[in-house]
């Protein structure tokens, strides 16, 4: 293969909701709520309590410290654990040593060995004074005011104040330290959020999950503010990070599913009953925790009209689960559910028949046809070819004698005749002996094609107009510039402005057509998703904005060639996961909050179709959101409510509600603030803010306006909490967003963003996507990739952990060359391309061990696949590699499987270039290392 240019991959560049009214129920009799340990999850088994991503027993739940009672030690992260305010201690583990020593070198001292002690997760080195820690509110043992209540036939919450009178309880301590003196451990980004900590009896049941888990819903701030001002003074932003699903398919994660049909909703504010109301006269009203109206309870709540039998109302999936789906009414709908629509857009140009995209993807969809989503028989496909015309196809039914494709041809760009549409989007069930036979003629229909234009702005309208009185997907897979007709687009990419301040108008479209027509999709429920192929110019920015307002994706694959096995493969496997993906129809978003709080920005890819409302023609699965919250009235309550609800289709003509709640405490104190923000949410928020600011006011902006930002922060810090002394020149953070200033500067030195000549504004463009759609564990990995060392696993690695049965990964390692051995074999991973790095001085048996090879010449670098040997080593490498691309056990869905570069240290200078940008401490082209970084903070904090 060829090298990549400077250090990059080769680019071939020239040197609102429908709602329905309840009825009020006449009478109540249900039991108290039952114990935690008796809680069902909604399917008929019993589920043990546990958490299983979460270091915190106690925080998880919708009622943290549920009773007053203090938290248990044994729920804390032990001394030395990898959490805030501590390192782990480092592992006693010799290297690999095979049949001869991989190593011939002591070993370098390991980062952060000291194992600074504490109770849990949140200890800090030194202790400060002022911040206890969570404990029993004042007022003692509220467990039998709470048994008495049950008797009674009231919820444990009635007791307290609907209001959310109760005590107010300790929250996080904060615990300052010193970011030159105690250095940020990579480790830390895996960590949970700080805790939870509401007010006792809280929610209406005792249920842990009551409370929103953090792969849902995660917010900047895990105690809210009680004032805008106090907001304004700690400078830090509050907003929410949403990924409503975690997985591609319900399967993988599911959720309980309220199938009844009985939906209760403040008459007011429109918020789905959940663990947070309060239940009065009797239980037959509740009060509606975000605006306090108070509602009827609906006929049939505690009625099973299946078995016809009364039913326990505490075991209702609504009152004990804060992430719950609703089976909608007919109200729900304004049509009938909508069917899953795929129109494929496949470019027939000679750029895609040569590069081999046609074949892949044909071949791709032909073999996906099982994958596709059809349990009700509804699933239709269409397809049309696009070179400097329009080539419709007509499928006939499978029962037709002597059926056969045809195809149209259309040369009149400006207004195309449009066939009839049943007979171009057919049903799968009905016609898919047909769509076999068609997938698989279809390549070769165009293989001497000779036509190098591309028309595919004009292809999108036709497609548009035949598939929205349906709505649906278009897709597009196209490996030409769209040069004719509608949308034609400029070669405009100039090399003399990248890396200046013209550079930012690369990064915009360069013709309105595609907003205009991405919101005129949006309208009509018909959503867009690009797949991108070249080795030349392809106008990234001006494309990527189709997906970007219809709830799409851009994926683009730069360079790409079938004749390269690894391409074809990546491609093939992710373009069939895509097909394979069950996504939500007609969907709308919309948040909701207790009374003073107000949705104020929403960021993703969708249409704001009003200042509360997002409209997805499709709900993708592998998509996260940020919602900035905005605080408009004095909060008087002691926890806040905010629900995410998204009303849907799912792919089985279904039309669902998922539903969101999220609980937070409130505070008054600073201290507060900055003890329980989550360094990671806020990174996702500014990540969004910063693509935002690139595309309006350009590059330099954004990566000023994040170290501004930073520089603000510590500097209020140091104001309002750190008494204005630092004391021998430190710079002192809380111990939670200790990582904030190495994830900013792995922000503003991202591919998106940094400041550099070398990269193609395609490249760039592509980044911006990401960085402004990733789910937050991904985007984590992407600002901050994963440096791991492999020639010195300790032997529990690359192997099932015996009591969770998932492979153990390595200790990560900050990204800088510093933690490089010249004997060392090492992977390098940003969750899109992975390097496998092997050291100048790496033994013979390292090699051969790994690579099948006795002789370092013979490996083969680039992009590559690891082989499959028959030894130890080899299969625990191979297991690492692939737990990296494990994203169920991380609570995302993706379809990404990222590229394997292999780097030697001595080898391809391009390559090793490449490789080395994401050793984000280092000094880099124009970017800082993390030392002047650093110092650039403490200089500027004063």
């Amino acid at each position: 293969m060829s090298a990549p240019q400077e250090g990059y991959p080769p680019q071939g560049y020239p040197q609102q909701e429908q709602y329905g009214e309840q009825q009020p129920q006449p009478g109540f009799g249900a039991a108290a709520p039952p114990p935690a340990e008796e809680h069902h999850d909604g399917h008929g088994k019993k589920k043990k309590r546990g958490y299983a991503a979460q270091a915190y027993d106690f925080g998880a739940g919708g009622n943290a410290a549920l009773g007053g009672q203090p938290p248990n030690p044994e729920n804390f992260a032990p001394v030395g654990a990898p959490a805030y305010g501590g390192y782990p201690a480092p592992a006693e583990q010799p290297a690999y040593t095979g049949n001869q020593p991989y190593t011939d070198a002591p070993q370098p001292s390991t980062f952060g060995q000291s194992a600074l002690g504490g109770l849990g997760g949140y200890q800090a080195p030194q202790q400060p004074a002022g911040y206890p820690a969570p404990g029993a509110p004042p007022g003692g043992d509220v467990g039998g005011i709470t048994q008495g209540m049950g008797q009674m036939g009231i919820a444990p919450q009635a007791a307290a104040a609907g209001t959310g009178g109760a005590p107010r309880v300790a929250l996080n301590q904060l615990y300052p330290t010193d970011l030159l003196n105690q250095p940020f451990n990579v480790a830390e980004i895996e960590l949970p959020p700080p805790p939870i900590i509401l007010p006792p009896n809280s929610s209406v049941t005792p249920s842990p999950d009551a409370n929103s888990s953090h792969k849902y819903v995660r917010s900047t701030l895990n105690a809210v503010p009680t004032t805008n001002n106090l907001l304004k003074k700690s400078k830090l932003p509050f907003a929410l990070v949403i990924q409503p699903y975690t997985s591609l398919h319900d399967a993988d994660d599911p959720v309980p599913v309220i199938q009844d049909q009985i939906i209760s909703r403040c008459r007011r504010c429109r918020t789905y009953i959940n663990p947070y109301v309060t239940f009065l006269d009797h239980g037959h009203r509740w009060r509606c925790n975000m605006c306090n109206l108070t509602n009827d309870v609906p006929q049939g709540f505690d009625w099973d009209a299946a078995t016809q039998q009364s039913v326990d109302r505490w075991q209702r999936a609504e009152l004990n689960h804060a992430v719950v789906e609703f089976v909608a009414p007919q109200e729900y709908m304004v049509r009938p559910p909508q069917p899953l629509v795929y129109l494929f857009l496949f470019d027939v140009s000679y750029n895609a028949v040569n590069n081999g995209l046609l074949a892949t993807s044909a071949r791709t969809i032909l073999d996906s046809l099982n994958r596709i989503p059809n349990a009700d028989r509804r699933t239709r496909l269409g397809f049309m070819a696009v070179d400097s015309s329009l080539h419709y196809f007509t499928i006939p039914k499978d029962t037709e004698e002597n059926g056969e494709t045809n195809m149209l041809v259309v040369s009149d760009l400006d207004e195309p005749f449009l066939p009839i549409p049943q007979e171009l989007l057919v049903p799968l069930s009905e016609c898919r002996t047909n769509i076999e036979a068609f997938l698989t003629k279809l390549p070769s229909m165009f293989q001497n094609n000779v036509v190098t234009t591309s028309c595919m702005g004009s292809a999108l309208r036709a497609g548009h107009k035949l598939i929205s009185p349906l709505g649906g997907k278009l897709v597009v897979l196209t490996a030409t510039l769209p040069n004719v007709g509608y949308g034609k687009l400029d070669l405009r990419e100039d090399p003399k402005a990248l890396g200046t301040s013209k550079e930012g108008a690369l990064l915009q479209t360069q013709n309105s057509f595609y907003k205009s027509f991405a919101v005129e999709c949006s309208k009509n429920q018909v959503s867009i998703d690009m797949f991108l192929f070249s080795s030349q110019y392809q106008d990234v920015a001006s494309l990527s904005n189709l997906p970007r307002y219809t709830g799409g994706q851009t994926y683009f694959y730069p360079g790409w060639s079938a004749v390269r096995s690894e391409d074809a493969i990546k491609f093939a496997s992710e373009f069939s996961d895509y097909l394979s993906s069950e996504i939500g129809l007609e969907a709308v978003l919309r948040v909701r909050a207790t009374t003073g709080l107000r949705m104020n920005t929403f960021y993703g890819n969708f249409f704001n179709r009003s200042s509360d409302l997002c409209a997805f023609p499709a709900f993708p699965r592998d998509q996260a959101y940020v919602v900035e919250v905005a605080i408009d009235e004095t909060l008087t309550k002691n926890f806040i409510c905010m629900q995410a609800a998204v009303l849907h289709t799912t792919s089985n003509g279904e039309r669902r509600i998922r539903v969101m709640t999220l609980s937070l405490p409130t505070t008054t104190i600073l201290a507060d603030l900055y003890a329980s923000a989550d360094q990671c949410a806020i990174t996702t928020y500014f990540s969004h803010k910063a693509v935002e600011r690139a595309l309006s006011n350009g590059l330099e902006s954004a990566r000023e306006s994040l170290q501004s930002k930073l520089i603000e922060l510590l500097q209020t810090f140091k104001k309002e909490l750190a008494g204005g002394n630092m004391g021998g020149g430190g710079l002192q953070f809380p111990a939670n967003l200790r990582g904030l200033p190495t994830l900013f500067l792995g922000l503003i030195k991202n591919l998106g963003l940094r400041k550099s000549a070398q990269i193609p504004s395609d490249l760039r463009s592509a980044a911006l996507c990401l960085l402004s759609t990733l789910p937050l564990p991904l985007m984590m990995q992407y600002i901050y990739p994963r440096l791991y060392s492999l020639h010195d696993m300790p032997d529990n690695v690359g192997i099932p952990d015996p009591e969770t049965s998932e492979i153990v990964l390595p200790a990560p390692l900050n990204l800088s060359s510093e933690r490089l051995v010249p004997y060392g074999l090492y992977l390098i991973t940003d969750g899109q391309t992975q390097f496998l790095w092997v050291g100048r001085d790496a033994v013979p048996q390292l090699l051969e061990d790994v690579f099948g090879v006795p002789d370092r010449t013979q490996v083969k670098v680039g992009k590559s696949s690891l082989p499959e040997l028959d030894n130890d080593f080899n299969e625990r490498i191979r297991a690492v590699m692939l737990k990296c691309k494990d994203y169920r056990s991380r609570g995302v869905g993706s379809i990404i499987q990222p590229h394997l570069y292999v780097v030697k240290e001595d080898g391809d200078p391009s390559l090793k270039l490449w490789a080395q940008t994401m050793l984000l401490e280092d000094r880099a082209d124009q970017g800082m290392s993390f030392q002047q970084w650093m110092g650039t903070l403490r200089e500027k904090v004063g």
